[in-house]
């Protein structure tokens, strides 16, 4: 039996050998994306040790003294760090909980489209948002919502007092969410979309010929369909909930916003970049990747167990 099995792996080990001489042209694209990896992803996972040694800047990058958790300890007793972390939490998920079926419902209504002409149109007016740099997006925010801006010219038209959206706490989230979706929802539809073409038409006939209007050809037909993609989409969100837009957070957020405003992400920046505390924002950050991998893989085998769609 063991004789076998080292027979099978050795003949495929040959014949994958065999491929990549044959199609070696092909293969050579590889090298690139792979030597990307290695040096921009894998490499800086060494780093990552200074969260357990104290470093503070030189040419020995692995830190000078060995000091465990302590760091760990320092950042679980900052109130600072809870505020982050309960921001990161609440902006992620409402943003994720607005944004996602919104994504889903405005694929559905694409799809209803019957004039190709309308179809196209519809779809390249959405996703153009998000080709637009967020550097610009962020200074678009900030001039739509100054208080020379057209909202508080359109408030004071109506009778309402002017307000500082951009240094209001309470207003931030509402302005990062809304912007998100507004850069975000036409891009996320092409997966989708690219999923409904390969389901069978002959479903939607059959469905129709038992009396199917169109929301239950969506709810019946096309949602199943697509459930796969859906879930792995999902899935990937969940995962990316700590990780949020730091780009356009930093170019929104101000001292004034903190409150509500400040993520993981920041906070780290803040600590790390402008304070000079690498090892501290590094345990700050692998603590964020811990929890971005516990809840990516938590995610990965609810949906495989209910249904049956995962990423691995």
């Amino acid at each position: 039996m063991i004789r076998k099995q080292v027979k099978t792996r050795t003949k495929e080990r040959d014949t994958l050998l065999q491929h990549v001489r044959k199609e070696w042209v092909l293969y050579s694209f590889l090298v690139v994306p792979v030597l990307y990896f290695l040096i921009f992803k894998y490499a800086p996972m060494l780093g990552n040790i200074i969260a357990f040694r104290k470093y503070r800047g030189g040419p020995n990058f692995l830190g000078t003294e060995w000091v465990g958790l302590k760091y760990f300890e320092m950042f679980m007793k900052d109130p600072t760090f809870w505020r982050a972390f309960r921001n990161n939490l609440l902006l992620s998920i409402f943003y994720l909980i607005i944004r996602f079926p919104l994504t889903l419902i405005f694929a559905l209504l694409i799809n209803e489209l019957k004039n190709i002409g309308i179809k196209k149109f519809v779809q390249t007016v959405s996703y153009l948002p998000h080709f637009i740099s967020t550097v610009i997006v962020a200074g678009m925010v900030k001039e739509l919502l100054s208080l020379n801006g057209p909202v508080n010219m359109l408030l004071q038209q109506i009778g309402l007092p002017k307000l500082s959206f951009i240094s209001l706490p309470e207003w931030f989230p509402t302005i990062y969410i809304s912007s998100g979706i507004w850069q975000a929802l036409g891009w996320g539809t092409i997966l989708y979309l690219a999923a409904m073409t390969n389901i069978n038409t002959e479903l939607y006939e059959a469905a129709r010929i038992d009396g199917a209007n169109r929301f239950k050809l969506a709810w019946h037909v096309t949602i199943p369909g697509i459930l796969p993609t859906i879930m792995t989409l999902l899935i990937l969100d969940i995962g990316g909930i700590l990780g949020s837009n730091f780009e356009k957070i930093l170019l929104l957020y101000n001292p004034l916003t903190y409150e509500t405003a400040d993520v993981i992400s920041t906070y780290v920046y803040r600590i790390g970049i402008s304070g000079g505390s690498f090892s501290y924002a590094t345990a700050v950050g692998l603590f964020e990747g811990i929890i971005g991998l516990i809840l990516v893989t938590t995610a990965n085998y609810v949906s495989r167990r209910t249904t049956k769609s995962s990423l691995w």
